[in-house]
Formats: C-alpha cells, structure tokens, sequence
C-alpha cells in the first residue's frame, strides 16, 4: 500500500485542479472521506471542486466543505488534471459512467468494496478495510501528512459509520486501533455521535414502526424482508435519507439468514439493501445479481420496476 500511496500523493502534487467525487445518496463514509482530503488539498494548493450526484443529507452537514458539494456536471468541463473517486464501487453509482471514462483526466480510484471495478489509473480497493476513511488514515500515514481535527473528526465519521456504531462485522481490530488514533488526534465522537446517531425525530420513528409491521419472511430462503414507500416518506413529512439507518437495524433481526429493505426514492428508483451477520452469506453476490454491488455482509442495488417485481426477481435469482 505505501507504494501506491506514494504515487497517489506524486499525481497530487502535480496537479493544478482536482476534482474528488463520491457516490451518490452519500453516506458519513463518502461524506468524511472527501471532508479530509479536501482538508488535507486545501493547505497546499486551491481548495478542490467535491461532486455528488444528489444533494448532502442534513444530519452529515456538519462535516467540513458540505455545503461546497455540487451536483453540477457541467464541473467536469473544465480543465482538470485529475478526478479522484472516494468510497465509489463503480463509476455508475456515481453517476459518471458517461463521463468519466472519456474525460481526459488522471483518475484515481480509493475505495473498500469488494466489488470495485477498479477502474482509476491507479486503484487503491484495500476490501478488507471497514471503510474508505480507514484506508485514508493509512494513506495519510504513509505520506506522512499530519491530521487535524477537521480532517481526524472526519475520517472517524466513515468509521462510525460503516461499522454501524462498532457493531456490524465490519468492526476490525484495525477499524478500532484507526479510531483510537484519529481520537488522539482530536477527532470529536461527541459531535459525530450528536449529529448520525443521536438523530431519530418522532416521525422517523413512527415510520420505523410502520416499516417493522409490515416485516415479512421467506422461509425457502432465510430472508426477512420489508419495504417502504414514497407515499410513506410524504406521509411523515421526513427527508429521504432519514430512512437510511432502517437496514442497519433489521441487521440486529434473529431468526434470519438475510434481512432486505426495499424502498422506492423519490424519483420513483427502487432501491434495495440487504444485510447479513451471518458468515455462510454473501449478500454482495446478491446486490450483483440485481446492477448493485457493495460488501459480503451489506450491499445494496437501485433499479427500476415496483416494490412486488423487484421483490419476486430477487426470489427467482436466489432460487436459480
């Protein structure tokens, strides 16, 4: 890793405009690793452009450089020497697919999925990472380049995060050593606490009650699943990216292989996420199946279709 690390901060240096990229419906992972390698561009040369396909959820707009995000495409006509994607399996989950691979720039690609493309110029995919912001730590080490508090407080949000609080599988001995490490270095866990974890209104939770009632489940497969829909969101009078913490807790469900949430967004997607603790499941291969991609133990996928079609594809391919 530190060879690549090393060639990652030489194409930085050198260039003049760079412009960072995550995934679109960005969560505190995408959101914090871009924050602190905004903070870490920003002390050498001018502040870089940050692009997101959909707007920055309100309880993540406490990380620095949020609300500089754009969702303008047209940022990728001027000159850039160099587009780095943070936390983005593929180039179609950030929305890209149509640019990025004929734009002339140096593409750089950091991530931990383990269905990553790799498609950057230089891949740096570390998929036995918790998150991106751990592998940023590491990058950030090898180059020797000292962490503030911005950038610690940061890189500790994608943490907290990925490892749902440390308490998914994906909380590592290493995931939980970087966290030490980025509190000695006055990262805030009161404030990352306040902000994603400490953040269910009433009506969100009204709404979690009506998503457990109508939890169901698949006996041939092991799967308990429910759904969600945009009459439901209006109805409560939430933010679409409210919802997002619904799949994490069906995630602590006894009594099923394999949880899965379906919910149509706003733009009438259907988007589904599955969830395991369970070693003999492999809930990426899942998300593959159906355009998506993301970890053995939580993935996820947005298509087009109904609740109920997507619903019996996913039944049929589990069944084949």
């Amino acid at each position: 890793m530190k060879q690549t690390a090393r060639q990652i901060e030489k194409q930085l240096k050198k260039s003049a405009k760079i412009t960072l990229v995550i995934h679109q419906n960005p969560d505190g992972d995408a959101l914090g690793s871009a924050a602190a390698m905004a903070g870490y561009l920003s002390r050498s040369k001018s502040e870089p452009a940050i692009f997101c396909a959909t707007p920055v959820p309100p309880q993540l707009r406490f990380l620095p450089f949020a609300e500089k995000i754009s969702g303008d495409k047209n940022i990728f006509s001027e000159e850039i020497d160099t587009i780095l994607l943070l936390d983005c399996g593929d180039l179609r989950y950030a929305g890209l697919a149509d640019i990025i691979p004929r734009h002339p720039a140096f593409v750089i690609n950091i991530d931990h999925h383990p269905t990553n493309e790799k498609y950057g110029h230089i891949n740096l995919v570390v998929p036995e990472a918790a998150s991106t912001t751990e592998i940023l730590y590491s990058f950030f080490k090898h180059i020797n380049a000292r962490l503030d508090r911005s950038m610690a407080t940061a890189l500790l949000t994608g943490i907290v995060n990925d490892t749902d609080n440390f308490s998914n599988p994906a909380t590592s001995e290493n995931s939980l050593a970087v966290a030490g490490e980025l509190l000695r270095a006055g990262a805030n866990l009161n404030l990352i606490h306040n902000w994603i974890v400490k953040n269910k209104t009433i009506s969100v939770l009204k709404l979690w009650g009506l998503v457990l009632q109508r939890l169901n489940k698949n006996e041939n497969l092991d799967m308990a699943y429910t759904f969600l829909t945009k009459k439901d969101i209006l109805q409560y009078g939430i933010d679409d990216s409210e919802t997002e913490g619904i799949s994490n807790f069906l995630n602590k469900l006894d009594g099923a292989r394999i949880s899965l949430l379906i919910k149509e967004t706003m733009d009438g997607k259907i988007k589904g996420s599955f969830r395991t603790t369970r070693d003999d499941a492999d809930v990426s291969a899942l998300a593959k199946k159906m355009g998506g991609g993301g970890h053995k133990k939580a993935a996820g996928f947005t298509a087009d279709g109904t609740i109920e079609g997507i619903l019996q594809k996913i039944i049929e391919l589990q069944n084949n």
